[in-house]
């Protein structure tokens, strides 16, 4: 494909914000600055439905100091939508993009969005419109296949493995108690497994950890607090938000449905009254919920920067021609951590759930191995253990 001069690139974010995601936005202002290829920047204001409603940001137009301050802001700042996008949508959005002369499209968003990134790449081919479609990763889960890991994760695996430790923390100086911390990540087990990286020693919280990848039987769970709870007097327990049980239930808890199915309303506070009703221990609830992916105090550098990364090599991959891909990050050294991009067909992460490894569960299906470890500390950064007073011989 030729580079035209005087071209127009959006920018537009989908799916639930993350921690990073506007250090993706801040890179491809930046990379775009820099080629006259790309004459106008726009951000779509609240997803699609700013391109629909012709609602944008000229993101050329913004002070350099805001733009900075914006780089390590939470959530989006252009705004984000879930809005699934019809036949009839697919076709009034190419039409407003061709409408201010887009050749260049950068959609930052999950596996759902990259299906939306991918329809709008295929009609555009099919019609014959010139514009190039670039998925810029982004979702706290992890699961997008083809990339080594995902902008957001870091940052949100911080969030609750500091989140494990503070209440194992409150936990072990009060104990004779039950807590389970509900985790983000629907259908996927990688920010559960993160807590694991809020240990110094062994018994030290999360003691027990589930994935949503094994079905959890209710006399398992109960069985495995049990035997916790009669050694230590106390029991923390990480279990994500998309857990069933053997009957592919939500443990009695309630259901609501959205944009991607159902999920479980209160799960913890299900199971703490399931294990307090059953063992007859104290037990209770933890939901930190939607601070996971807002919380700008635990963002992860390496998020940061990475996500940054993926913004600019966006630009770079629409500038040399690619279209219909999204950007990859590739581990090239886990100590020091230094990451570099690839690219990945739409069609291959679109609608694709990476599934947290089964090779990296223990054989009793309640805790990770070290490999997890070594895979997720760069990525999050070494979290600080508390000082304790030292016991008298």
């Amino acid at each position: 494909m030729s580079v035209q001069k005087g071209a127009t690139a959006v920018v537009v974010h989908t799916g639930g914000p993350t921690p990073v995601i506007n250090a993706s936005l801040v890179g491809v202002i930046e990379e775009a600055r820099k080629h006259s290829a790309i004459a106008h920047l726009l951000g779509a204001r609240f997803g699609f439905d700013g391109v629909l409603k012709r609602q944008y940001f000229d993101l050329f137009n913004q002070e350099e100091e805001a733009i900075q301050a914006i780089a390590t802001t939470p959530s989006s700042a252009l705004g984000t939508s879930r809005r699934e996008l019809t036949a009839s949508d697919l076709e009034g959005v190419l039409n407003e993009l061709q409408l201010h002369k887009t050749r260049y499209l950068f959609v930052t968003g999950g596996n759902g969005s990259m299906e939306t990134a991918r329809q709008i790449q295929e009609l555009a081919l099919q019609q014959g419109r010139d514009l190039q479609v670039i998925g810029i990763p982004k979702t706290i889960d992890n699961d997008l296949l083809e990339t080594h890991h995902t902008p957001g994760y870091g940052s949100a695996a911080r969030f609750f493995a500091c989140a494990a430790r503070d209440i194992g923390a409150d936990n072990k100086a009060l104990p004779g108690q039950v807590e389970i911390i509900e985790v983000l990540g629907r259908n996927v087990g990688w920010l559960a497994a993160a807590t694991s990286l809020a240990r110094r020693d062994p018994d030290d919280a999360p003691h027990l950890i589930y994935f949503p990848e094994r079905l959890l039987p209710l006399d398992r769970l109960l069985e495995d607090i049990d035997t916790v709870y009669r050694r230590l007097n106390r029991c923390v327990v990480a279990v994500c938000e998309g857990q069933l049980d053997e009957y592919r239930e939500p443990f009695g808890a309630d259901v609501r449905s959205g944009s991607r199915g159902s999920l479980a309303m209160n799960l913890a506070h299900r199971l703490a009254m399931l294990v307090s009703q059953r063992l007859r221990v104290r037990a209770r609830s933890e939901k930190p919920g939607l601070l996971g992916r807002s919380n700008g105090a635990f963002q992860s550098p390496a998020d940061l920067n990475d996500a940054r990364l993926c913004g600019q090599q966006a630009v770079l991959a629409a500038l040399d021609g690619h279209a219909g891909k999204m950007i990859t990050l590739i581990c090239v050294s886990e100590s020091p951590y230094v990451a570099k991009t690839g690219l990945a067909p739409l069609d291959k992460v679109a609608l694709k759930e990476r599934l947290f490894p089964e090779g990296w569960q223990n054989k009793s299906g309640n805790d990770v191995t070290p490999d997890f470890q070594r895979f997720a500390e760069p990525l999050i950064g070494s979290i600080r253990a508390y000082e304790e007073f030292s016991l008298d011989d």
